[in-house]
C-alpha cells in the first residue's frame, strides 16, 4: 500500500496499476486511484478524476456505498460478484452505464475541477501547463 490508511485527503489522487480496462476507482478510504497508464495533466486524467470524484461525493453524502459483495445506491442494495452487479434482475459488468450511479458520474466528467495535488484541470491549464511547471 502506497499510503497509510486515513492519511490521504478525501479525493486525493493516487496513481497505480489497475486491472485491465479500469481507468479509475473511488475508494472507501477517500482516495481515488487513477491508472498509471493515463498521462498526468491530460484531458483523460481530468475526465476520469471527475467521474471518480462524483462517486466519492456520493459516498460522502450517503447516496452510494459498496463492499466486496454489494453496492448500495439510494438505500437499495445490489449484489456484487465476480466483477458484476445484479441490477433489475440482470447481471451487468461493473462500470456499466446501466447503473444510475454511473450515469450520475458520467454527467460530472467534463466539469472543470482541481485535482487535489493542486493542479487546476481547466482548458486554460491544459493550454498553459508548461507555465505552471507541469
Amino acid at each position: 500500500m502506497a499510503f497509510k490508511l486515513g492519511s490521504e485527503k478525501r479525493g486525493a489522487l493516487v496513481r497505480k496499476k489497475l486491472g485491465k480496462g479500469i481507468l479509475g476507482e473511488a475508494n472507501n478510504d477517500g482516495s481515488i486511484y487513477i491508472s498509471d497508464k493515463i498521462i498526468p495533466g491530460s484531458k483523460q486524467e481530468q475526465v476520469v478524476y471527475n467521474h471518480e470524484k462524483q462517486h466519492q461525493n456520493d459516498m460522502d453524502a450517503g447516496i452510494l456505498g459498496y463492499g466486496d459483495n454489494w453496492v448500495r445506491y439510494k438505500n437499495k442494495t445490489y449484489h456484487r460478484k465476480d466483477g458484476k452487479i445484479k441490477y433489475n434482475g440482470k447481471w451487468h459488468v461493473e462500470g456499466s452505464m446501466t447503473f444510475p450511479w454511473e450515469k450520475r458520474a458520467k454527467k460530472a466528467e467534463n466539469k472543470k475541477s482541481v485535482i487535489t495535488d493542486g493542479r487546476a484541470q481547466s482548458a486554460a491549464f491544459q493550454k498553459n501547463k508548461k507555465k505552471y511547471g507541469v
